[in-house]
C-alpha cells in the first residue's frame, strides 16, 4: 500500500494569535505588578505564595545577571533569533497540536521577555513559590509559559510520534524514514 505523503498545514495563524494572547497576558499581569509594588516589596499570598517585585538582568535564575550589560542584548537577539525560527517553523507544524502548541508558548514567552528587557534592561518577575523556607526564584506568565513550551516539547520528543498499524514511529514531515 502507498504511503500518502503528509502535507504540511499553512494556517499557522491561530497559533501567533495564541502567541500574541500569551504577549497580551504577560505584559497585562507586569502592568498591574508595577502599579501596586515597588521592587523588593513581597506580598503574602498563601503559605507557599508571595506576589513580589524584582527585575531580572539575567536569563532563568538570574544567570548572568551581573555580567554589566551586554547580556541585556544577548538575550534580546537570542530570543528574537529563536522567535524567527519559530515562525517559520509553525507552518510546517500547524497540525500537529502538541508541537504547535509548545512552539507557540515559547514563541509568547519569549517576546514577552524581550519587550521587557527593550523598555526596562531587565525582566519584571513577580511570582515566588516558597516551602519549609526554601524560596523558588521569582518568575512570570512569560518563563512560565516558557517552561510549559519546553516541557511539551520534551513530551512530544519522548513520547509524540504516532505509530502505523505495526507498531514503527511513522516519520514527521521532512524526516527519511
Amino acid at each position: 500500500m502507498a504511503r500518502v505523503k503528509h502535507v504540511p498545514s499553512r494556517k499557522a495563524e491561530r497559533w501567533l494569535w495564541l502567541a500574541g494572547v500569551i504577549v497580551i497576558l504577560d505584559q497585562l499581569s507586569k502592568w498591574l505588578v508595577l502599579a501596586w509594588l515597588q521592587p523588593g516589596d513581597s506580598i503574602y499570598v498563601a503559605p507557599f505564595f508571595n506576589w513580589v517585585l524584582t527585575f531580572n538582568a539575567g536569563a532563568a535564575f538570574s544567570f548572568l545577571s551581573d555580567a554589566g550589560g551586554w547580556q541585556r542584548w544577548f538575550f534580546t537577539l537570542l530570543a528574537l533569533a529563536i522567535s524567527a525560527w519559530i515562525v517559520s517553523a509553525l507552518p510546517r507544524h500547524s497540525g500537529e497540536f502538541r508541537i504547535s502548541l509548545a512552539l507557540t508558548l515559547i514563541l509568547g514567552g519569549a517576546l514577552g521577555n524581550v519587550i521587557d528587557r527593550l523598555r526596562f534592561g531587565a525582566v519584571i518577575d513577580f511570582i515566588q513559590w516558597h516551602a519549609a523556607g526554601f524560596y523558588w526564584p521569582a518568575f512570570n506568565v512569560a518563563d512560565a509559559a516558557i517552561s510549559i513550551g519546553a516541557v511539551l516539547l520534551v513530551l512530544d520528543q519522548l513520547f509524540g510520534r504516532p505509530a502505523d498499524s505495526d507498531g514503527t514511529a511513522r516519520p514527521r514531515h521532512g524526516e527519511r524514514s
